[in-house]
């Protein structure tokens, strides 16, 4: 990414682009001004990754996994949405300026409830994401289904536009099958 940080009038026009017709709020303007703050390691690491998935119980702790993995690298700054905690009372829009600031999104699917679905829609719609996204799909025809610890129906886990999308980063290189933790970590390792 670019060495110089953004600028709050950046951040800004940008916010004004996405919200289409309506514009920011005084307040709305000033927490995007506190958050410029918690955007610089964004534009002071080598290579930044957006972790996005599902905050479910446990998915959440496998979130971590991969966010702490490509954090061993070095000059990584690997983070989760929440990990910026300023006042966004707009999720789509701190999704959207994360997600062009970012070098890399990573996305960890595990099934079709929750998570990150809007997300996943802007992966295929806009280029400028799809060109830097990865998924990591998890897969569940070799696991025992007692033993997953996840509330999902394995046989079905993920909905057709879910599959579509899967299918075309699978094409581009960058979807990433995993059953288990180590496979979790061994996808994120491939990152670097």
């Amino acid at each position: 990414m670019s060495e110089d940080p953004v600028t709050v009038d950046e951040l800004a026009e940008k916010a004004d682009e996405y919200l289409h017709e309506a514009s920011l709020t005084p307040p709305e303007y000033e927490a995007l001004k506190r958050s410029v703050a918690e955007l610089t390691p964004i534009f002071s690491a080598a290579n930044s990754y957006f972790v996005l998935g599902s905050y479910g119980t446990p998915e959440i702790r496998r979130l971590q996994v991969v966010k702490d993995r490509l954090n061993r690298q070095p000059d990584a700054y690997a983070f989760l949405m929440v990990d910026i905690r300023s006042e966004w009372t707009n999720t789509y829009l701190k999704f959207r300026l994360l997600a062009d600031y970012t070098d890399v999104i990573v996305g960890v699917a595990e099934h079709a409830r929750g998570g990150f679905l809007v997300e996943q829609g802007y992966f295929t719609a806009l280029e400028e994401y799809f060109a830097k996204t990865h998924v990591f799909k998890r897969e569940y025809n070799t696991i025992d289904t007692d033993t997953v610890d996840t509330n999902v129906d394995v046989e079905n886990p993920y909905s057709g536009m879910q599959t579509a999308i899967f299918e075309m980063l699978d094409e581009a290189g960058r979807l990433c099958r995993w059953t288990t933790v180590e496979d979790l970590f061994d996808c994120a390792g491939a990152l670097s």
